[in-house]
């Protein structure tokens, strides 16, 4: 199960989605979420399932690795589904004890499940196809005007860079520990969830552990690095967007500012 979490991890590859400028990448996932989030009937869905496909299928990103990442997250997408199910009022299909299925809970715990799969599909494709140093320089680069009331946007951008690219490997070493106590005897398959959790609790100290001494290894590597924060700091490569990141911008956030527009049309319009 810990192996199927790919959060954070990059995939390097020449794609155009690869080749775009991570600054325009970050827009439009910005637009997706923003669309996605205001998306309330099946013509808007359709939109934004068939521009996510397109993505996927032009960033040459297996959809086997999209369904990989999901199952860590399929629980949470189907309690949610459960959830709207069961609480949503309206014209009653079926009802038994004290819980009653609507057409109308059917209706959004079917769009609640969708909208969740695609934010996360949408989320990783960012993380597949960025780098982390990338994705900080283009964080840094988009919030630069708050520097001017003296937010530390470099700083910033470097923690959550930091924490993104630790994910995969807090998880490599949670996986190792766990093999390494099952060897040793160790039991994380078996018995109710109480037990499971319980169980689980002797992985933590050995994990915090291991976290805090990289975290001051790579403390140290940047004070050696002669490492202070943003200012007078030079990029090997520099950002610049393209005729074709402009073009794809452009096309991609018009197509999805439609979809919002229509979205609130039809919020307005019931």
């Amino acid at each position: 199960m810990l192996k199927d979490i790919t959060l954070g991890q990059y995939f390097p590859g020449t794609s155009l989605v690869h080749r775009l400028d991570p600054r325009a990448k970050l827009i439009l996932v910005f637009a997706f979420i923003t669309a996605l989030l205001t998306a309330n009937h099946a013509l808007t869905y359709l939109v934004i399932l068939l521009y996510l496909a397109l993505a996927v299928t032009v960033s040459r990103v297996r959809p086997s690795a999209l369904a990989r990442g999901m199952r860590p997250m399929a629980f949470i997408i189907l309690f949610t589904a459960v959830l709207n199910i069961f609480y949503t009022p309206g014209r009653p299909l079926v009802s038994f004890w004290i819980f009653t299925v609507s057409a109308e809970g059917v209706e959004r715990a079917v769009f609640m499940a969708l909208r969740l799969l695609m934010l996360i599909s949408c989320t990783f494709m960012l993380t597949y196809t960025t780098s982390p140093l990338a994705l900080a320089d283009a964080l840094g680069r988009l919030m630069s005007p708050l520097a001017k009331i003296r937010v530390p946007v470099h700083e910033f951008a470097m923690m959550m860079t930091i924490a993104l690219r630790f994910i995969p490997t807090i998880i490599e070493e949670t996986d190792k520990i766990m093999s390494a106590q099952k060897a040793r005897g160790a039991d994380f398959e078996t018995g109710n969830l109480f037990r499971r959790a319980k169980a689980l609790i002797p992985l933590l100290v050995p994990l915090f552990v291991g976290a805090f001494r990289r975290a001051d290894d790579l403390a140290v590597a940047m004070e050696c690095r002669c490492y202070h924060g943003g200012g007078g700091r030079t990029r090997m490569k520099q950002l610049r967007m393209t005729g074709v990141d402009a073009l794809v911008l452009t096309g991609s956030v018009a197509l999805l500012a439609g979809v919002s527009a229509l979205g609130r049309l039809g919020w307005f319009m019931r």
